[in-house]
């Protein structure tokens, strides 16, 4: 807890798909504090949408660009503002994000099985790096030893949302 108090962030990791928005939504609400998506905050910043970033831009300038969103976040939380901020699927991958976000608060990884995951983004067209099934299915592989670096961890399915938010109130750092 004494974490929270000096960084009042918690960072949502995890694949797309997996329900950070939704569950940080939820979260947020019942801690009342605020909710960011990420993905949301570059959409407005950049006047464009990611996918059309990622086909006009390519990921590295992406990336860059999700970076400084990721530090001006945390540049609100160190000053005090509460906060839960849902993180795109690659955000915490990227070195650089992984050690701004180390020790400005609190990351909880969101696991769900890549089937639940098929099922949700299957019919988005919106997610640039789901379009291909079978690099869909490595990237998902690929991400998960990053993902673990968080410092908790929650595994979710297709049950109610309330009770992944239930199963993140009840981690240790709350108590």
């Amino acid at each position: 807890m004494l974490k929270l108090k000096r960084t009042p962030g918690i960072y949502l990791v995890g694949f797309m798909g997996c329900g950070k928005s939704t569950l940080g939504r939820l979260l947020a609400e019942r801690l009342g504090w605020s909710f960011v998506d990420l993905d949301d905050d570059i959409e407005t910043r950049e006047g464009t949408t990611i996918a059309a970033l990622f086909e006009s831009e390519g990921e590295q300038t992406f990336r860059r660009i999700e970076s400084d969103a990721i530090r001006a976040r945390v540049r609100s939380i160190e000053c005090g503002i509460p906060m839960v901020v849902a993180l795109g699927g690659g955000a915490f991958v990227q070195e650089v994000n992984y050690e701004l976000l180390e020790n400005n608060g609190v990351t909880i990884w969101i696991d769900c099985p890549f089937d639940v995951i098929q099922r949700r983004v299957e019919k988005e067209c919106h997610r640039p790096l789901a379009r291909d099934p079978e690099k869909f299915a490595q990237l998902y592989e690929s991400r998960r030893g990053a993902y673990s670096r968080a410092d908790f961890h929650i595994t979710v399915g297709d049950e109610n949302p309330e009770s992944a938010v239930e199963s993140v109130l009840n981690l240790p750092v709350f108590r």
